[in-house]
């Protein structure tokens, strides 16, 4: 009955056209991907190209330049995401969020070990890697966070002290190893530019396997948020759906930092959206925090490219721009709650 009652709201209608707007700001993105860039083309012509490639130098711009870096940003965006729902679900903490939890600063760290020292390591090898990355460093945030007693705010913190220490662990990397960490430098800067489709071919298979796990789980997330308590009472181990949820979220993290670099704030901001628009019924949750993470990204890629056209803007930067300022607001809002 608990349960019911919580995931009343909102109406059927309201989450329905919440649906309906995201897939369509989703697929309206990934057609201005394929317009916008160093040279414009129409929308028309692009979606034509899209639907029936020819031999002309636009079909090439389309198919070889901008419609792999469009789905990898899609990809990346609604593996954070729901990255985020996930983390935010399963410790009941609102400022629950990859970045926020070290989880990105890990898996980058772990790319850039695995690039200075292990060169022969495959592009395969990258998301096993920033999943351990990010998983000890989340473990390491959770552990302080716990030390001190365990807070939204706290955790946020210690996620914050550990993001900030294994940054410096990566920049020394980087001082030491100059000519071999320079390689890295493309995979961790926060952006799509340049990505190909190898790189869709690298993490599809885990964010597209990682989401349909996730979707699968909804249910369990759903008792998970209610607390240990009630979760027991309800015949879940607790302990361990939590651990099973905990590394789901880690993996899409990291497999969406091993392709495109650490992106703070979509795995923040994006649920509290979808939140907001479909209550917080994981069921429904999880797949709209993955439309609109994919459509964000995709979006800020568009704006990336036109904000200094003919130079790119790194992505993480306009990303940043807007999640610190609604960090700092739901940080106060939890700070006058308590």
């Amino acid at each position: 009955m608990i349960l019911a009652r919580r995931l009343a709201r909102p109406r059927a209608a309201v989450r329905g056209l919440a649906f309906i707007l995201a897939l369509a700001s989703l697929l309206l993105g990934l057609v201005a991907a394929l317009a916008f860039g160093a040279t414009d083309i129409e929308f028309s012509r692009a979606f034509a190209l899209l639907l029936a490639p020819d031999d002309s130098a636009q079909s090439l711009i389309v198919w070889t330049l901008r419609l792999p870096r469009a789905l990898v940003a899609a990809l990346a965006g609604a593996g954070l995401g729901v990255s985020g729902a996930l983390l935010q679900g399963v410790t009941r903490n609102p400022l629950a969020d990859p970045g926020i939890l070290g989880v990105e600063a890990g898996a980058a760290l772990a790319i850039l070990i695995g690039v200075v020292f292990l060169p022969g390591l495959t592009a395969a090898g990258f998301v096993p890697l920033a999943f351990a990355g990010g998983l000890l460093a989340a473990m390491l945030a959770l552990g302080i966070a716990r030390g001190v007693g365990l807070t939204p705010l706290r955790l946020a913190l210690a996620g914050v002290a550990v993001a900030s220490l294994v940054g410096a662990g990566s920049r020394t990397l980087q001082i030491l190893f100059e000519e071999r960490a320079t390689s890295a430098l493309f995979s961790l800067s926060g952006s799509v530019a340049n990505r190909t489709w190898a790189h869709v071919s690298s993490v599809a298979p885990w964010v597209l396997g990682g989401l349909l796990v996730a979707f699968a789980l909804a249910r369990r997330v759903n008792i998970l948020a209610l607390g240990e308590d009630l979760a027991r009472g309800l015949g879940v181990n607790s302990a361990r759906e939590t651990l099973l949820v905990t590394l789901l979220g880690v993996l899409l993290a990291a497999a969406a930092v091993s392709v495109v670099g650490p992106i703070g704030f979509v795995g923040l901001v994006v649920p509290h959206a979808a939140r907001g628009l479909v209550g917080v019924d994981h069921r429904l949750l999880l797949p709209l925090s993955a439309l609109l993470g994919a459509a964000l990204l995709v979006w800020a890629d568009v704006a990336a490219r036109l904000v200094a056209r003919p130079a790119e803007t790194p992505v993480g930067i306009l990303i940043g721009a807007f999640g610190a300022p609604f960090f700092v607001l739901l940080a106060r809002r939890l700070k006058r709650a308590e």
